[in-house]
């Protein structure tokens, strides 16, 4: 994105950031998740939704189910939260890579090597993640120095020393201090640098593994596995260069996160892991001024059979023949569900300094009054750079018959 002039004085932002990690252990989806999304605290506005889940169901069926339809949780998910206009991203795998007003961020979701005595291997497979994460672009920075990181998941770190009785009668009083001292990844970032970086909310809530399914007791198979807080949420801001004598305090750009909560679900019992939620503010001062791509709806004009879309780029955008401008109704689920695309070379009308058209076929549009969207996807980037306000398309037949100043659509 292009950097703000010096001088512009942007206001500060806050985004919420909420985010779940569940291991759902092949389970299906229960029929209410508004606790877990909090659909119900009316005190919380929140912007972004991190979903992370382990052990979905991998058996073939699954798999093969899963390549012509989307996955049961995705969907059950986006059946509550599209509504609310929030859209499910074509990104994939472990880790996410997001740049917010200039900053990046990336999101890692990880399911570590169970058992007590295999915390060394849990350590090496921490480092391991950290140092694989490379991204293709030339101008992204190693994930360390990205301004923040959210890992979280089933980390399967366990509680040293005390036996089974002790830790379920600590957990009984709610007497977490003594559990603290021995769980793993404490112990670990006390010793390991690199680990103490990452920070993490207080465990004020009981350990989430491993109950009963259907029931909030711990387990009480053959086995008698010993409580632990295996389901973390972390996070690691980017560290600011210390000043010296010889070096004179910088300005850091204004970039906080704020923890809000770090809690538990013991509402639900489909699994034998208990769902953990942290909702976070990131309070950021824009670094820049303008999105990449801005999408002119309210210049939008009908020519015979066509609807002309225009936007504008920033000069340091770097388009690609196969960037494509998608049409959506609003409400959409994901980022495949255009009702018409085009792509922007092909079907380019006119461009000038900073300023394109493209056209739409009008017949690949259907006659509704359904409000749309314009999203413009950069292949160089695999990501959505630019999204319209919302706006109306008038019905054909007024267009054939109106004049072409009263074509523009309803914003």
């Amino acid at each position: 994105m292009a950097a703000m002039n010096p001088q512009t004085e942007l206001r500060v932002r806050t985004l919420s950031i909420h985010v779940v990690t569940w291991n759902v252990a092949s389970a299906a989806p229960p029929p209410d998740l508004s606790d877990l999304l909090q659909l119900n605290n009316l005190n919380l506005n929140l912007d972004v939704y991190v979903i992370g889940l382990q052990e979905m169901n991998c058996g073939i069926m699954s798999l093969l189910s899963d390549t012509a339809f989307e996955d049961p949780w995705s969907s059950f998910f986006m059946d509550v939260l599209s509504p609310l206009s929030f859209v499910k991203g074509n990104k994939g795998g472990v880790n996410i890579f997001l740049k917010f007003y200039g900053y990046y961020v990336s999101i890692i979701n990880c399911h570590l090597p169970p058992h007590m005595a295999n915390n060394d291997q849990r350590l090496e497979h921490f480092d391991r993640i950290l140092e694989m994460q490379n991204f293709e672009a030339q101008d992204i920075p190693n994930i360390l120095d990205h301004d923040l990181v959210l890992w979280f998941g089933d980390m399967n770190f366990r509680i040293e020393d005390f036996g089974l009785h002790f830790v379920r009668e600590s957990i009984k009083n709610q007497c977490y201090s003594d559990l603290w001292e021995k769980d793993q990844l404490s112990i670990a970032k006390r010793h390991d640098p690199l680990l103490r970086e990452f920070q993490e909310g207080p465990l004020l809530f009981p350990p989430t593994y491993k109950f009963d399914k259907n029931s909030n007791n711990y387990d009480t198979s053959e086995k008698k596995r010993k409580p632990a807080w295996t389901d973390r949420i972390l996070w690691r801001l980017k560290r600011q260069p210390q000043a010296t004598i010889h070096t004179p305090t910088l300005s850091a750009p204004h970039f906080t996160l704020f923890l809000r909560s770090y809690v538990s679900h013991m509402l639900y019992s489909i699994s034998d892991h208990k769902p953990v939620t942290s909702t976070f503010d990131l309070e950021l001062k824009p670094l820049v001024s303008a999105p990449l791509i801005t999408l002119l709806p309210e210049s939008l004009c009908t020519e015979e059979s066509d609807l002309l879309i225009s936007y504008s780029l920033t000069a340091d955008f770097l388009s690609s023949p196969w960037d494509w401008i998608g049409l959506y109704k609003v409400g959409l689920r994901h980022i495949n569900d255009y009702v018409s695309y085009v792509w922007v070379r092909d079907n380019q009308v006119s461009f000038s300094d900073g300023l394109n058209q493209v056209y739409i076929d009008i017949s690949d549009i259907p006659e509704t009054e359904d409000q749309f969207l314009l999203f413009y996807y950069s292949n160089n980037l695999h990501s959505v750079v630019g999204i319209s306000k919302p706006f109306k398309i008038q019905p054909r037949s007024f267009l054939a018959e109106g004049p072409l100043d009263e074509a523009q659509p309803q914003i």
